[in-house]
This record gives C-alpha cells, structure tokens and sequence, in this order.
C-alpha cells in the first residue's frame, strides 16, 4: 500500500510597495518562502522577469530540488552497495524556454563529481547514478528530462566519467 507523505511551505509576497500591481512595472517580486522550523528563504523572480537576482528564484530552486534530491539518492545507494562516498558536490543547469506569457523547462543537466574511498568500486559507483535517478521523487515528478554526467573520483583522480549530455537514467 502506498505512503502518503505531506509538506506544508508558506510563501508571502512582500513587494507590494505603495502601489501594488497597478502596472507591471509598480511590484517588485519579493517574497519569503516560510517553512517551520527552517530558515526563510528570500526568493524573488529571475532578474530577466524584473526579479532581485540577489534573492533566489523558483527555477534555482526547481534545479537545487533535483540535485539534493540526487544526491540523497545517490548517497543511499551508494550506503546500500557499501560504497564510501567522501564527497560529492554537483554543478547543475537547466534550461527554460520561454514563448509568450508561459515557458518551461526543457532539461537539466546533473553533473555529481563524487569521490569514493575503493578504485575497484568506480564502476559500480557510476552505475548507482541510474538506480539514484529512479529513485529520485523530484526528478519522477518532472515533465522535462533530467540528464546525467557523474565523474568518480578516488584521492583526486578521474576513475570513472560518463560523458556530459548523457541520456537520461531509464
């Protein structure tokens, strides 16, 4: 039987200024997302969308969701198949196409850098990518394809790549 599992956030526009939105240049984009117990969050749109671009917006957040949620699945694989992992970071990007009044995401791209304590463990270590992607919730939540290209490392050095722009984990 599935688990239902619940998340509440909050978020207040702040930028109404003296005018509100009697013209499209009048608001500013501020908001703070509130989730309890955590730290705000001060989020504004993208500066391109007359945003704060020293506040984060949702599609930073959008792809920051899929790379944490990448990585936590990755880093239980990885537990799961007695792998040590003793770092990981990624870069990631997105791309959003826009066209009128809408737009969205056409893909991201994950690019975790991990590094593993066993050489011997390379192989497995970037197969455990696949089975992370398919275990990731936000990425099997998105209509847009996630890709992937790990890199693993042991004691600084490339053991194991897969090339950037690889397929999406089936």
């Amino acid at each position: 039987m599935p688990m239902q599992h619940s998340y509440a956030v909050e978020v207040e526009w702040t930028g109404a200024g003296e005018e509100g939105t009697a013209t499209y240049r009048s608001y500013a984009r501020d908001h703070v997302v509130r989730i309890e117990g955590l730290p705000d969050i001060l989020g504004s749109a993208d500066k391109t969308f007359r945003g704060d671009p020293a506040r984060h917006n949702p599609e930073q957040l959008l792809l920051a969701a899929l790379a944490q949620c990448h990585m936590l699945s990755y880093l239980h694989q990885a537990a799961s198949r007695g792998i040590v992992v003793t770092a990981y970071r990624d870069a990631a990007t997105g791309t959003m196409e826009t066209a009128g009044t809408g737009g969205s995401f056409t893909s991201a791209l994950l690019r975790p850098v991990v590094t593993i304590t066993d050489a011997s463990q390379a192989a497995d270590a970037l197969d455990a990518h696949g089975q992370a992607s398919r275990d990731c919730f936000i990425a099997a939540s998105v209509r847009f394809p996630v890709l992937h290209a790990p890199t693993i490392l042991v004691d600084g050095e490339v053991v194991a790549q897969r090339a950037e722009h690889a397929e999406a984990e089936a």
